[in-house]
């Protein structure tokens, strides 16, 4: 069951709360965080994309297979990933 909760973003993976934010960009009215955690040795590629709807805030987050030695890789092809789920799914990311 444990390998389900971080799958779908129940986990902390194993070095630490996998919602700390490392590098955020604004796109297109989108806010996008890479939030790569720790895990085996490892980062893993991992974000949240949010945006406010009529003062109510959505988000979605995502993480990837995507794994890298430096947590600065990970967070920038985050936000590489969040810059590309935004243009090709726009607002439906939400529904």
């Amino acid at each position: 069951m444990s390998f389900l909760k971080k799958l779908f973003g129940g986990g902390t993976g194993s070095g630490g709360a996998q919602t700390k934010t490392v590098k955020s960009i604004e796109h297109k009215g989108f806010l996008i965080e890479a939030t790569p955690y720790s895990d085996g040795g490892q980062y893993q590629l991992a974000g949240v994309i949010s945006k406010t709807f009529d003062g109510v805030k959505k988000e979605h987050k995502f993480v990837r297979a995507d794994k890298f030695q430096s947590l600065e890789d990970a967070a920038d092809i985050a936000l590489s990933k969040g810059q590309l789920i935004v243009d090709q799914s726009g607002d439906r990311i939400f529904d």
